[in-house]
């Protein structure tokens, strides 16, 4: 279907000029999230193959009628140039990204030696007209719109719209459009390349203080974004409006220049972060990695338990809603065997049982360089922690959930790839079973990815549900997806799943209930390190499957 869907395309778009008496503009509307602190939005890509015309004069974007035109606060026209020959294949629609996620200072706005502005309608009504003059070059030529959003729109904000008219040489083109049109979702960038100094932010981890404080975690990556061992530090920021604006970033946990040796080999990252609901003290969990040199740790880390010879465990804690934070607190000898490599959390976040045991997820390398996930637990406030057996083999990054009264469910990254592996334990991980669900029924490209129960009485829907998210797919890490189960993760049914960003990112998410009709995550999009975005229960939840 999809090799159907691409002859078609390339009947209408590179051979045209035989069908139609101008050129024809081909439309394709992208899915990624349109973030309020960025001045350019990518709403949709243009795409000319010069044949007969010799200006582009302009379009038409009619926005639906669920669009609240207040929340946008200009839409802009611009010329992308042209293709080098090698790549002029029909189904590209840019030359190079109008707006990079990636490049330091670059990030929130066009990069303007590669686009250039053509016409701007500030306080735009639904039916907008953008002028060009330009002079179209032989062979392919690009364009792109815009769209800046009011930074104080909604976090519920919708945005549709569509092309409904081209202007070429004082007449009307041929309009095709590549794909249908999407309503798109807004966001906030929390964190982007260059902030407070940071080449990188990754690893996000996401939870809900009992004051209804929205607590986002990640690796603070200073130098590049290489893993640990490397100049990292965990980063906080928090927010008190249900994520429409964060607070400036706290570091929780940071080594500085430890017994002497640099920053860079002084590292903490990979975070959880979870809330005590008995007691309301906050938790995070990290990997610190001293000396090691600048190798990958997950390599450099060796048996043992001491600081020069392997990765430490620490938490730290916060009493008062995320403002201020402990002294480091180190638990490695309370739960790692001496002849593992490696062991860490699962980053993301953990959970309190309905009876009161604290849970993280583990991930470890055992003494054949296995690695292993499983899970940490506190039966006691967190004074003191338990490790479980492993869950499964080759599996790493995972995410827990108690999905009934002392029963959890593991849901796990594996090395096998292509789907998640799953697993169940009646007794704090002593014994695993495999759940029905496992390497079927959630796919994955070897990714981290995000589990949250949510039981009936804490939602509207008064549904019990379980939410998980991921890069919905086997390749790359894209199309970023949140799927509901109403059946305890056995079934994830198509309508019932949100996706929020289809182009390629780190693809880390984190799932957290903001209220009884919000749910929030924090993830790594295409459109920023750290995004957070705001989605309703009944937009996830279509159906009862």
């Amino acid at each position: 279907m999809k090799r159907n869907v691409v002859l078609l395309f390339t009947l209408l778009c590179t051979y045209s000029v035989q069908l139609f008496a101008s050129d024809t503009l081909c439309v394709k509307y992208v899915n990624v999230p349109l973030l309020l602190d960025r001045k350019d939005n990518v709403f949709c890509l243009l795409r000319v193959d010069k044949r007969d015309n010799q200006v582009f004069q302009g379009v038409t974007l009619l926005f639906d009628e669920a669009t609240s035109m207040d929340a946008i606060r200009s839409v802009k026209l611009y010329y992308g140039g042209t293709e080098a020959i090698q790549y002029a294949g029909p189904t590209r629609f840019s030359p190079q990204s109008y707006i990079p996620s990636h490049i330091v200072g670059k990030t929130r706005q066009a990069d303007l030696s590669y686009s250039v502005l053509q016409s701007e309608k500030k306080r735009p009504s639904r039916k907008v007209e953008l002028f060009s003059s330009q002079k179209l070059f032989p062979g392919v030529n690009y364009f792109w719109i815009s769209v800046e959003m009011n930074p104080h729109a909604s976090l519920s904000t919708r945005v549709g719209g569509q092309i409904v008219s081209a202007r070429m040489d004082g007449k009307s083109s041929m309009i095709h459009d590549y794909n249908h049109s999407v309503s798109r979702r807004v966001g906030v960038g929390v964190r982007q390349a260059g902030d407070d100094g940071a080449s990188s932010f990754r690893i996000p981890g996401l939870v809900t203080t009992l004051k209804g404080s929205l607590l986002g975690v990640y690796d603070i990556r200073y130098n590049s974004s290489t893993d640990l061992q490397e100049y990292i530090n965990i980063g906080l920021s928090r927010s008190k409006d249900g994520g429409h604006s964060w607070q400036k970033m706290r570091i929780p946990l940071a080594f500085g220049q430890f017994e002497g040796l640099p920053l860079s080999q002084n590292g903490v990252g990979d975070p959880a972060i979870l809330v005590d609901e008995t007691t309301g003290t906050i938790w995070i969990m990290a990997a610190w990695t001293h000396g090691m040199g600048n190798g990958r740790a997950w390599w450099n880390s060796m048996q043992g338990m001491t600081l020069d010879q392997t990765a430490q465990l620490v938490l730290t804690r916060s009493d008062d809603d995320g403002k201020t934070w402990s002294e480091p607190i180190n638990i490695t000898e309370q739960v790692k065997d001496s002849t593992w490599y490696f062991l860490l959390q699962g980053p993301g976040r953990g959970i309190t049982m309905e009876n009161g045991t604290l849970v993280f997820a583990a991930q470890f390398i055992d003494s054949t360089r296995i690695p292993h996930a499983g899970i940490m637990y506190s039966t006691d406030h967190g004074v003191t922690w338990h490790i479980s057996s492993s869950a499964r083999s080759n599996t790493t990054e995972s995410q827990v959930a108690e999905i009934s009264p002392g029963v959890l469910m593991l849901n796990m990254r594996d090395n096998r790839g292509g789907s998640r592996a799953v697993a169940v334990t009646k007794d704090m991980g002593q014994t695993w079973e495999e759940h029905p669900s496992s390497r079927s029924a959630l796919r994955e490209p070897v990714c981290m990815g995000s589990l949250l129960r949510i039981q009936a009485e804490e939602n509207a829907l008064n549904r019990d549900i379980l939410l998980f998210s991921n890069p919905d797919t086997v390749q790359g890490r894209n199309h970023i997806t949140i799927k509901a189960s109403l059946d305890g993760g056995l079934t994830w049914g198509k309508t019932n799943q949100v996706l929020l960003d289809e182009e390629e990112g780190w693809g880390y998410s984190c799932l957290t209930l903001i209220d009884k009709e919000t749910v929030g995550i924090l993830y790594e999009s295409s459109v920023a390190h750290i995004t957070f975005q705001a989605i309703k229960l009944t937009d996830i939840i279509q159906g009862n499957e």
